[in-house]
């Protein structure tokens, strides 16, 4: 009985500990919340809504009612018609497409006498579920309201395969393996570097010396920039022997990237290191970022597949924006230039999260 008392005394004491820790207690119920929220919301592999675009050359009514047709699937978006099918793979390289349709100027001719496809799906190959809803989307019979074809349903469609014409995973996993070993990493390091000094007593230290706020933050940002960019050197050179995945664009533009990406997440961190008390806390933070930015960035999954509320949180996780720009770089040989606004918005996240981590800090030393 004694026994069971003190049993009860302890779990009091772990329950009291816990009401006060409000971290750990929103933790507890958030993350279960937003992991149902994500895995049954954006989370789809029943792609939809696809960025497409299309050329016709032919203009005629049968085009312009299979191009209608196309869009009304709801396998695709058809956001633009542009002049050339060079225009489509421009779209295509800087990734404002996943999906071009090309029609061509004899497209009544070939449906009619069915000698050959008369119509070609350019696919970004890079992500195979994109590839896949492709190859499905060109298996799909296209009626027509006319007499004038020899039969109601006729396959069109012939799917070419860009950037990844083996159909290899690993093309698109290692790129955008990249940024989650960075995410990972690089939050989880800053975000318990400014604990870790209040736990040890060094906290008081630094404040007695003349260092001031800036100096103190980027003292702590500095090196793990270095090792973030050893890390994607790593992976890219392993990736190269190993997985045979070639950087096709600027080894400058991955590195220009990578350092932008690595910033920003190493402001993210020492933003968390302010708000937490506790290097325990401060690890359940890094991870409370970490999984919607897996799930939600499009590593996993792609990105147009998912709700709009879902597409518009990942917008401000750093994650969203550099799997576009490494993957532009890395498979679809983009440059950096094509890609300013993913770059531009990292630069602001990077901005906003060390502000708002020196005037935190400086307030609680207050």
């Amino acid at each position: 009985m004694n026994s069971l008392i003190r049993i009860f005394a302890i779990m009091k004491k772990e329950f009291l500990q816990l009401s006060r820790d409000r971290l750990t207690f929103g933790m507890i119920v958030g993350i279960p919340l937003i992991q149902l929220m994500m895995f049954g919301y954006a989370i789809n592999t029943d792609v939809r809504n696809l960025s497409a675009a299309y050329v016709d050359e032919a203009d005629t009514h049968l085009s312009r009612q299979f191009v209608a047709d196309l869009g009304a699937s709801q396998v695709i978006n058809i956001k633009q018609r542009v002049a050339s099918v060079q225009e489509l793979e421009q779209l295509l390289d800087v990734g404002l497409i996943s999906i071009g349709i090309a029609v061509p100027d004899d497209f009544d001719r070939r449906v009619i006498e069915r000698d050959r496809q008369a119509v070609q799906l350019l696919v970004d190959g890079t992500d195979p579920i994109i590839l896949g809803v492709a190859q499905q989307l060109s298996a799909l019979p296209v009626r027509f309201d006319t007499q004038a074809l020899p039969s109601p349903s006729v396959n069109l469609m012939e799917v070419r395969n860009f950037y990844n014409p083996e159909r290899r995973t690993a093309v698109n996993i290692v790129p955008g393996l990249v940024g989650v070993i960075l995410t990972m990493t690089m939050v989880l390091f800053t975000a318990v570097a400014i604990v870790r000094e209040k736990e040890r007593g060094n906290l008081e230290l630094l404040i007695n010396t003349p260092i001031k706020t800036p100096e103190l933050m980027l003292g702590k940002i500095v090196p793990y920039i270095i090792i973030g960019l050893l890390q994607v050197v790593i992976i890219f050179t392993v990736g190269c022997y190993l997985f045979k995945v070639f950087i096709r664009g600027s080894e400058l533009d991955v590195l220009t990237v990578s350092l932008v990406f690595i910033a920003a997440n190493l402001s993210l961190g020492l933003l968390i290191s302010t708000l937490v008390q506790t290097q325990f806390q401060a690890m359940q933070a890094a991870f409370f970022v970490l999984l919607p930015s897996i799930l939600l960035s499009g590593f996993m999954f792609p990105f147009d597949g998912m709700p709009v509320f879902a597409q518009t949180i990942a917008e401000v996780l750093p994650l969203t924006h550099f799997n576009r720009l490494i993957r532009g770089i890395v498979l679809r040989g983009a440059d950096i230039d094509s890609m300013w606004e993913d770059l531009l918005a990292l630069g602001v996240f990077m901005l906003v999260a060390i502000t708002l981590a020196i005037a935190r800090f400086s307030k609680r030393l207050d």
